[in-house]
């Protein structure tokens, strides 16, 4: 330990044009969610160490840390402006080509088993190749699905084949959880929440915008139009990221971790087992099942928005709009605002029991709501807890991770969504036809409580200073 060292590399601090507690719900700035977690697994060291971090900088070319966080925020607004502007055409596309109601669920359903069987490849995938790779394939792939999509507008082509077929590429649309391991690579273990939280804020602005673009150019130009200026964006963003993403984010010890031995045999992309092996570690399925059950019964009520809003708050199609874009921007205020001022004063762990909590809480007031005033008085509370759920569950289980394998389990935590777009039209539709919108309340308050009874028996680790 003794003897003259270089001077270490200043720590690395996401500087954007935003406020500082911008969060996708995860700006749980100075956090420590190891905290109650093993303290050191084997190459473990994760993103944060500050030598690791130096090497890793060092190979970043000209494009500074500060920048390649900017520009990765900027990629990932562009992927889910594009993704939103195609959920904005799709259902007049479909109705367009002939699809009725059972074909449009058959079309969700394919788009949402793929993404579930992607996900964690995609994520072995990004650790193994680099965030180069990774972000340029999700653009690529994206730019194929774009393509077929607006080749099935066209009347000279079999628009229904090639509607089904657009849906193949989403395999490898991964572009969200490839961003959030150049985060997760990027930032110190401590503003990790922070620095997540903010992609939260890059959805909110792809949910506002995409929806935007999608209705006005359809309208403007014809429906084929938002699937070109997709195209051509995604393009754009598969060049910036081949250009000016590094090779690799990961440090020295992460490279060194998940290169193969020599002689030894490539570790394979499609390696399961490696994959499953990750949830056995300490402390990550515990965290990796609250992520999936709390958040479940909130899912299916999501999927089954777009009915509940027409036949039981009674809304037109512009009111229902209106609503969404209040969920985006109070999603934009929670993440932003709110998330990380908590985050600096509480541990992961109490911000994990509180989610849950509140999500008992909306539970019961849905329950008992019976108008859209009513929604509109606990969107705030189930806001807040689906950020805060998302992002704290995200940030505590890279830290449980080795470095090396941060975009596995971030692809495995990509896979929720899916699955709950894949189970959740028949399974919340079974529910809404037995019992009404009612029974959503229920489920999502006594599951939460019960959740909520097994973590609250564990300690709570008191929040640790930050490493300087």
């Amino acid at each position: 330990m003794g003897g003259r060292r270089d001077p270490a590399p200043r720590p690395l601090r996401c500087h954007l044009a935003l406020p500082q507690a911008l969060n996708l719900g995860s700006q749980l700035s100075g956090v420590n969610l190891a905290k109650g977690l093993p303290a050191v697994l084997p190459g473990m060291q994760g993103a944060g160490g500050p030598r690791g971090r130096g090497q890793s900088l060092g190979r970043m070319g000209a494009l500074g840390q500060p920048w390649l966080i900017r520009l990765t925020y900027l990629l990932t607004t562009l992927e889910l402006t594009c993704l939103f502007m195609q959920f904005s055409i799709l259902p007049y596309l479909s109705r367009r080509l002939g699809l009725d109601s059972v074909a449009f669920g058959y079309l969700q359903t394919t788009f949402g088993v793929l993404q579930l069987l992607g996900g964690p490849v995609f994520g072995r995938f990004a650790d193994q190749r680099g965030a180069r790779a990774a972000l340029t394939l999700s653009f690529l792939a994206a730019s194929a699905f774009y393509l077929l999509l607006a080749a099935s507008c066209s009347p000279a082509l079999p628009g229904t084949y090639l509607l089904f077929a657009s849906r193949l590429p989403s395999a490898f649309m991964h572009g969200l959880p490839a961003a959030q391991m150049v985060i997760t690579d990027l930032s110190e273990p401590e503003e990790r929440p922070a620095a997540l939280g903010r992609l939260g804020l890059c959805f909110g602005v792809g949910l506002i915008l995409g929806s935007l673009l999608g209705g006005t150019l359809s309208t403007a130009c014809g429906i084929e139009c938002p699937t070109v200026v997709a195209l051509v964006a995604n393009l754009l963003g598969a060049g910036l990221s081949a250009t000016c993403i590094p090779a690799s984010t990961k440090h020295a010890g992460a490279d060194a971790a998940k290169t193969a031995p020599p002689g030894g045999p490539q570790a394979s992309v499609f390696d399961l087992k490696a994959i499953a092996r990750l949830l056995l570690l300490p402390g990550v399925l515990r965290v990796f099942l609250v992520k999936v059950v709390s958040g479940f019964p909130s899912g299916l009520f999501m999927v089954m928005f777009s009915i509940i809003s027409m036949d039981f708050f009674q809304l037109e199609a512009a009111q229902a709009s209106y609503l969404m874009s209040f969920f985006g921007v109070l999603q934009m205020v929670t993440q932003g605002l709110v998330i990380g001022r908590l985050s600096s004063h509480f541990s992961e762990e109490a911000l994990l029991r509180a989610s849950v909590l509140v999500f008992v809480l909306v539970g019961l007031a849905m329950a008992m709501m019976s108008s859209v005033f009513h929604f509109c008085l606990l969107v705030p509370g189930l806001v807040f807890s689906l950020c805060t759920l998302n992002v704290v569950t995200d940030s505590m289980l890279t830290k449980a991770v080795p470095a090396a394998d941060t975009g596995t389990m971030l692809g495995l935590c990509a896979s929720v969504q899916p699955l709950t777009r894949t189970l959740g039209p028949t399974l919340g539709g079974l529910l809404y036809r037995s019992f009404g919108v009612p029974v959503f309340g229920h489920v999502q308050a006594a599951v939460n409580f019960l959740l909520l009874l097994i973590i609250w028996r564990e300690p709570t680790p008191r929040k640790r200073d930050k490493v300087r």
